[in-house]
C-alpha cells in the first residue's frame, strides 16, 4: 500500500525516513503541542511553502526548466479566492469558483507562456518569465478596484473555517477546537494529498520522459518525443500545483496582497528551499522548507538566548546580536549548500547507498 501511494519511490535512506516522519508528526501534533497563534502559523507557512517548493521541484528538478514566474501562479491561486470571496461574500459557492476561476487563468497563461516561450534557449525563457512575472506584479498592484492596490483585499471565508466557528463547547486535549484548527487541519490533508499526486506524476511515464528530457533533449527529441509538447505540460502542471499553493496561503491569512503572494523575494526562497532539499526529490521540498520556514522565524530567538549568555564578551556579544539573524541565517544556508551540494535528500540518500552491502561482498 505504500509503494503505490508513494510511486515505488521510497526515501530511500533510514535517516531520510526518519525526518519525513518526525516532521509529518511534529506538523499534526503542532495545534496541541505548541498552542499558540505563531508556532500554528509557522506550521501552516510550511505547509504551503512545501506545496508551492514540490511544484517548482516538478519543473525544474524533474524538467530542467528554470523560471521566475512561478509566484505569479501563486498569486493568481491567493487573488482567485481573495477577489471571488470579496464580490460574491462568504460561502463555498465563492471558495469554489476562485478556486476553479485561478486553476483556468493559470492554465492558460502557463500554455500560453510554454508555447511561445520555450522554444528558446533556457536563459531566454528565464528572462521571458522574469518580465511577465514582473508585469502582473504591476498590474495587480494598479487593478486596486479589483485587487484592492497596495493594501490588498481582507476577506470572508464560510463558517466553518471562521475563528469564532467552534463546534465543540468544551476543549480536547487542552485546546479548544475551532475553524482556525479545522483549516490548519484541511491544509495538512490537502498538502499531504498533492505531494502524493506529484509524487505519482513525476514517477509515471510521462515524469521519465520529463527526466530524460531534462538529461538530454536533444536525444529525447530523436527518439521521437516531442519536447516542446512535454515541457509545456510540465511547465502547466507545475503553475497548477503553484496555483493550489496559493489558494492554501488565501485560505489560511484570509487576506492577500501584492507582497504577500507576489514578492520576488518569495520566489527567491523557493529557489533557495530546492537547492537545499534536494532538486528533483520532491521530498526535498518537505526538508527544505521545515528547516527554512523554522530557522527563518525562530533562527531571533535562538540568537536573543545567545547573546544573554555572553552579555559583556567585546566580539562575540555583537556577532550574536539578535539584529544580526540574516546575516546568520545566510551563512547557514551557504554553509548547507556548500556542505550538501546535492541536497539534503541527496547526500541522505548517497550515504545510505554508500552504507549498504555490494552484492558482490555480500556473496
Amino acid at each position: 500500500m505504500l509503494h503505490r501511494l508513494l510511486s515505488h519511490d521510497l526515501p530511500r535512506s533510514r535517516w531520510l525516513a526518519l525526518a519525513l516522519v518526525l516532521i509529518v508528526v511534529a506538523l499534526l501534533a503542532v495545534p496541541f503541542a505548541l498552542p499558540g497563534s505563531k508556532s500554528l502559523n509557522v506550521a501552516a507557512k510550511i505547509l504551503i511553502f512545501v506545496v508551492l517548493v514540490a511544484s517548482y521541484d516538478l519543473l525544474l528538478g524533474y524538467t530542467g526548466i528554470v523560471s521566475f514566474a512561478h509566484t505569479m501562479f501563486f498569486g493568481i491561486g491567493a487573488y482567485g479566492v481573495a477577489i471571488a470571496s470579496t464580490r460574491m461574500g462568504e460561502g463555498w459557492a465563492a471558495l469554489g469558483t476562485g478556486v476553479v476561476l485561478a486553476l483556468l487563468l493559470s492554465l492558460l497563461l502557463s500554455l500560453v507562456i510554454g508555447l511561445f516561450s520555450l522554444r528558446v534557449r533556457a536563459i531566454f525563457y528565464a528572462m521571458v518569465t522574469l518580465a511577465v512575472a514582473s508585469a502582473f506584479q504591476t498590474l495587480a498592484s494598479q487593478l486596486s478596484a479589483w485587487t484592492g492596490g497596495e493594501d490588498g483585499l481582507t476577506f470572508r471565508l464560510p463558517e466553518v473555517l471562521s475563528p469564532s466557528f467552534e463546534p465543540f463547547e468544551e476543549e480536547v486535549l487542552g485546546v479548544l477546537i475551532d475553524g482556525r484548527l479545522i483549516t490548519y487541519y484541511g491544509l495538512c490533508v490537502l498538502t499531504a494529498v498533492l505531494v502524493l499526486v506529484m509524487l505519482r506524476i513525476v514517477n509515471s511515464p510521462f515524469g521519465r520522459v520529463l527526466q530524460a528530457i531534462r538529461e538530454n533533449d536533444f536525444r529525447a527529441e530523436a527518439i521521437g518525443y516531442r519536447t516542446v509538447v512535454y515541457r509545456t505540460l510540465g511547465n502547466v502542471l507545475s503553475a497548477l500545483f503553484a496555483t493550489l499553493a496559493g489558494v492554501m496561503l488565501a485560505v489560511w491569512l484570509r487576506y492577500n496582497g501584492p507582497d504577500t503572494s507576489l514578492s520576488f523575494e518569495i520566489m527567491l526562497d523557493v529557489l533557495l528551499i530546492v537547492v537545499i532539499g534536494g532538486m528533483g526529490t520532491l521530498y526535498g521540498a518537505v526538508i527544505g522548507s521545515a528547516v527554512f520556514v523554522l530557522a527563518q522565524n525562530y533562527l531571533q530567538d535562538l540568537m536573543k538566548l545567545a547573546a544573554g549568555g555572553v552579555e559583556g564578551v567585546p566580539v562575540l556579544s555583537q556577532l550574536v546580536a539578535p539584529d544580526r539573524w540574516l546575516l546568520w541565517l545566510g551563512v547557514l544556508f551557504v554553509v548547507c549548500v556548500y556542505r550538501f551540494p546535492n541536497g539534503i535528500v541527496g547526500w541522505l540518500r548517497e550515504r545510505a547507498a554508500h552504507s549498504r552491502p555490494h552484492p558482490e561482498t555480500s556473496a
